[in-house]
């Protein structure tokens, strides 16, 4: 290579230029590295210059790509649920099952240690910071609630949905974040086959 050259190789190799990473692996990188600092240190203690050196990049990468921390945080949320990829299976099944995939889906997302860690930080940190509590509310209503009621066909579709999800929120903060016995240690299959007729009450015309 010539001594000018400063092509794709150097970059992908150890920790890349503060100033030059730029691309999908740039943004892969600082959303992972979001997640994790989130996770860690709680939505208080982050910060985007910290996820900037956690990610190896410069801090006006990560607002190039998210703008905010509250965009980054919004970010780290929907990475963990993957909206986009899952909500057309919940919802694209048999209407009379819908409850059950939905329930299936949610504790999936908990019981996955990946997924479970950020999610953990995410609904601490809304307990204890408006911004968060913000945040988490604009996404769980916006790409989550107002998805799911755009596919339901009875009246007051947004107010079941938000029934929906203040029953899973519900579990989640019993199960996962306060450790409430004996639902901590039950089976996820049990959980789901008790939560799921209760789900489809809420979101079909019954």
């Amino acid at each position: 290579m010539t001594p000018g050259a400063e092509g794709p190789a150097p970059r992908r190799r150890g920790r890349p230029s503060r100033t030059a990473a730029t691309g999908p692996d740039a943004r892969t990188r600082i959303l992972e590295a979001a997640r994790t600092e989130f996770a860690e240190r709680g939505y208080d203690k982050t910060s985007v210059r910290g996820i900037a050196r956690a990610a190896g990049v410069d801090a006006a990468l990560v607002h190039h790509y998210f703008g905010t921390k509250d965009e980054v945080f919004a970010a780290a949320i929907e990475l963990s649920f993957e909206p986009a990829l899952v909500l057309p299976q919940v919802l694209g099944g048999p209407a009379d099952g819908l409850g059950e995939r939905l329930a299936r889906y949610f504790i999936g997302v908990w019981e996955n240690p990946v997924s479970r860690a950020p999610l953990l930080a995410i609904l601490r940190s809304a307990l204890t910071h408006e911004a968060a509590a913000k945040v988490l509310r604009g996404f769980v209503l916006r790409r989550l609630l107002e998805r799911i009621a755009a596919e339901l066909d009875v009246p007051d579709p947004t107010f079941r949905a938000e029934l929906a999800a203040s029953h899973m929120i519900g579990i989640a903060m019993l199960r996962y974040v306060i450790r409430a016995e004996p639902l901590a240690s039950t089976d996820p299959e049990k959980i789901i086959g008790m939560v799921a007729p209760t789900l489809q009450r809420y979101l079909s015309d019954g």
